[in-house]
Parts: structure tokens; C-alpha cells; sequence
């Protein structure tokens, strides 16, 4: 049976180090929700105090209405799957999956049933009597996954699963993870550092950063209308620009260094202030122009280029200096080589502006679930 997760004011200290100051957040019943920062953010501590493998300084963490922080690792309930696999080099894969069941004591029956549901859950029945070091990394993950999941656990947690994985097959195991979560309905916390197996598996993702949540929210809606600049530049690639943005009598209006002018129309007029602001453009935003006019685009040269098949990325220095990256579907019969000039418009619609001092957002559309979680 699977359980909501609700964490109130969590508080966690190394000696005099405050790891985490005050977090909450409420995860639902069934999602896989994933904890994304970069390294040090205090991700893989708030798992591991779920797990109850840190102590807790301050707080409250309840599944469902149960009250876990005193309830000893071994009787939450969980399941747990790591970085290095943590599967027992000496037992088959058929042995390593029935362990936690051997453990509980069940009917031997029982324990050869749900041994091999989940081995044909997860697709490697046909390995069940190879040992462990007979197997590829993809497979020794699926072992690790189909021992946590096997003892029914009210929660999954994952910590860094993919990491030691090729890059073709981490893009492979993610859809694993994320067709057997859904098929199983777990709730499931993931942690990674990689911005995009996040967006690729996660029903919602809490952005960290310094032990504190930045923005709650599904993938596209972290993307497209981020919370604040850590945000906006963590997730995927953006151009961080300086520009001045005005009410004038159409609305909105941003101007850029060099004079090009637009009309911010996405800005939220409840959260708009008039003065410097910092103007988050993502490379595939920024559309490349042969040819322009003096304010109706920026001039740019292009320093370096690289070929990835569908797209070309052009690393380019604008007319104010400042370095920009774009992205742009390769064209079937050239690459712009360097010191060619061009001209970049920017995509109104999509573009985000933060104020330079607060560095928030001041765009429509924010939906940031931070707000709903009890306090």
C-alpha cells in the first residue's frame, strides 16, 4: 500500500552545520517526485532522513498521519535503491530479490511467487540463477529494483540510480523506472543531480538549492516559467542578459543594452517593477537572422559552433559583449563558420525576466506548489 509523504519545517545539523534549515513539502500518494540539485544541496540528506538513516534536528515527517521521525529504519516500510546497486555478490539474482522476503519470514510458496512476479515485472526471469557479476550494469539495476520493490513497500527510494550507467543506457533505465513506478502506482522520491532524467521521469520535481526549495512543480511548468534566476539557469541552458524594463503606454516594455525593444507581454503587471532586470533567454529562444536593422534585433558575431546532428549550437559574443549560446535545426547545406555576423531576435513568448536584486520572477504563469504545502 502506497502512502503520502508530508514533511513540516524539517531541520538537520552537522554540529554546528545547518544542512537544512526549515523544509516542507507534501508529496502525493503514488507520484514519483524528484529531489534535483546540484551537488551538496542537501537532496540526499532530506532522502536519507525520510529513511530514517539521519537524525532528525527539527520537524515533523509523516506518512500519511503517521508520525515516522522516531520509528526505526527497518519497520517504515520502504524500499530503497542506490547508487552502486548495493546487491549481494554471493546470491543469485533469484536469491537477491527473494531476500527481504526470506527476512520476513513469509511461506515458501509466497516467496518463489513474488520472487518471480517481479523478476518478470522488471524483465530478467531469464537470468534469475546467473551471479551478480555475470550481469551488465542495466541488469544489476533491475535486480536492485525488483528486491526493493518486491517486499510491497508504502514508499521507493531512489538515490542517484542511474549515475554509474553509460549514457545510452541511463536514458534506457529511466524509462524502465518510470513505466514499472507507474505500473506499480509506489510512491516514489528520486534524487539526481541531472536535469534532464528529471524531467524525464518525474510527475512533479522539487528544485533545491543551499538545503532549500526553490520551486515545486510538473517538468514543463519549472521549464517554461521558472521561479527565480537559480532555477531558470539550473534547469536546461539559458542566456543570462541585463536589459531595463518600463511600463509604457502599449504595456510592458523590455529594452536591451544595445536599444532593441520589446514588448514584454507575458510580464505579470502585479509583479513587474520598472528598472534593471536580468532577462533569462534559453538557446533555442534566440532566433538567428542573416541580416537585420539597427533596433529591431542584436548583432552578434559567431565565435564557434558545434554539429549535433538535428541541431547546431552557435556560441556567439553580442555587439554589448555579453556571450550568448543558440541552438538552431541544422541546415541541410551549411554551418555558419566563426566571425560570420548575424542578427538575433528573441521568441516573446517564452523569454523570463527576474528582477536584478531579488533575481524572482515577474512573469504570468508561475505555478510554483510551494505555496500549497502545509505548514
Amino acid at each position: 500500500m502506497s502512502v503520502g509523504i508530508h514533511i513540516h519545517h524539517a531541520v538537520k545539523k552537522y554540529g554546528n552545520l545547518t544542512v537544512i534549515p526549515d523544509l516542507s513539502v507534501d508529496i502525493q500518494n503514488g507520484e514519483l517526485f524528484t529531489l534535483l540539485g546540484p551537488s551538496g544541496c542537501g537532496k540526499t540528506t532530506l532522502l536519507r532522513m525520510i529513511a530514517g538513516f539521519n537524525s532528525i534536528e527539527g520537524g515533523d515527517f509523516f506518512f500519511d498521519e503517521k508520525r515516522i521521525n522516531d520509528i526505526d529504519p527497518g519497520k517504515r516500510n520502504i524500499g530503497m535503491v542506490f547508487q552502486n546497486y548495493a546487491i549481494f555478490p554471493h546470491l543469485s539474482v533469484r536469491k537477491n530479490v527473494a531476500f527481504g522476503l526470506k527476512n520476513r519470514k513469509l511461506p515458501k510458496a509466497t516467496i518463489q511467487k513474488e520472487t518471480q512476479d517481479f523478476l518478470k515485472l522488471v524483465k530478467i526471469e531469464e537470468y534469475a540463477d546467473r551471479m551478480p557479476e555475470r550481469l551488465s550494469g542495466g541488469q544489476q539495476q533491475r535486480v536492485a529494483l525488483a528486491r526493493a520493490l518486491v517486499i510491497r513497500p508504502d514508499v521507493l527510494l531512489m538515490d542517484e540510480p542511474l549515475s554509474n550507467l553509460d549514457a545510452k543506457l541511463r536514458v534506457e533505465m529511466r524509462t524502465v523506472i518510470k513505466n514499472i513506478q507507474r505500473d506499480v502506482g509506489i510512491t516514489t522520491v528520486y534524487v539526481t543531480h541531472d536535469q534532464e532524467e528529471a524531467m524525464a521521469i518525474s510527475d512533479r520535481i522539487a528544485v533545491m538549492n543551499s538545503g532549500q526549495i526553490q520551486h515545486i512543480g510538473m517538468p514543463k511548468d519549472i521549464y517554461q516559467r521558472p521561479a527565480n534566476l537559480f532555477v531558470a539557469t539550473f534547469i536546461g541552458k539559458s542566456n543570462v542578459l541585463e536589459g531595463d524594463l518600463k511600463r509604457e503606454e502599449d504595456g510592458w516594455v523590455v529594452t536591451f543594452e544595445n536599444g532593441y525593444r520589446v514588448l514584454a507581454h507575458t510580464v505579470d503587471p502585479n509583479l513587474a517593477q520598472e528598472g534593471t532586470v536580468l532577462i533569462s533567454i534559453r538557446p533555442e529562444e534566440l532566433l538567428l537572422h542573416a541580416a537585420g536593422k539597427e533596433g529591431e534585433g542584436i548583432r552578434a558575431r559567431i565565435d564557434d559552433s558545434v554539429f549535433l546532428g538535428l541541431n547546431t549550437h552557435y556560441f556567439v559574443t553580442l555587439e554589448t559583449g555579453e556571450k550568448a549560446e543558440i541552438i538552431q535545426e541544422s541546415q541541410i547545406d551549411s554551418i555558419l563558420p566563426p566571425g560570420s555576423e548575424i542578427w538575433l531576435t528573441v521568441n516573446v513568448d517564452k523569454f523570463n525576466v527576474f528582477g536584478k536584486e531579488d533575481q524572482k520572477s515577474m512573469m504570468r504563469g508561475i505555478r510554483n506548489q510551494m505555496e500549497a504545502v502545509s505548514k
